[in-house]
């Protein structure tokens, strides 16, 4: 089950990604940003551990319907996010594949200067 720690370490993992804390009202809640932009929210003391996390429509669609533990995102968009609580029920290696995708769906809409910058993969085909 990914934890606090865990889900830090996933979030930080990827080029140019950086971990702030912009809500002087709600300290807790650390947001991941690659380009100054948000690809996951979450407050990391929260029990149960929840994450947001940006989604294709049409994927977000069909992971709430098959499971219970993504909804539309709280307080977010709830076309393009989605929250995923870590309660353990998702495997491991689901939940980061949501997160690189939610970093993906955010380098790609980068201007292209700052993809290069940043080595994605995506860049390279």
């Amino acid at each position: 089950m990914i934890d606090a720690k865990a889900l830090r370490a996933a979030c930080l993992e990827f080029n140019g990604a950086t971990e702030e804390n912009p809500f002087p009202r709600h300290p807790e809640v650390s947001t991941f940003k690659v380009g100054g932009k948000v690809f996951a929210l979450t407050s990391l003391d929260a029990a149960p551990l929840t994450v947001s996390l940006k989604c294709d429509p049409e994927l977000a669609q069909r992971l709430r319907a098959a499971h219970p533990e993504v909804i539309p995102g709280y307080h977010l968009n709830k076309r393009h996010w989605n929250t995923v609580s870590l309660t353990g029920t998702l495997p491991d290696r689901m939940v980061r594949e949501l997160i690189e995708d939610s970093y993906d769906l955010v380098v790609a809409s980068l201007p292209r200067a700052q993809r290069l910058l940043l080595d994605w993969p995506g860049e390279r085909h």
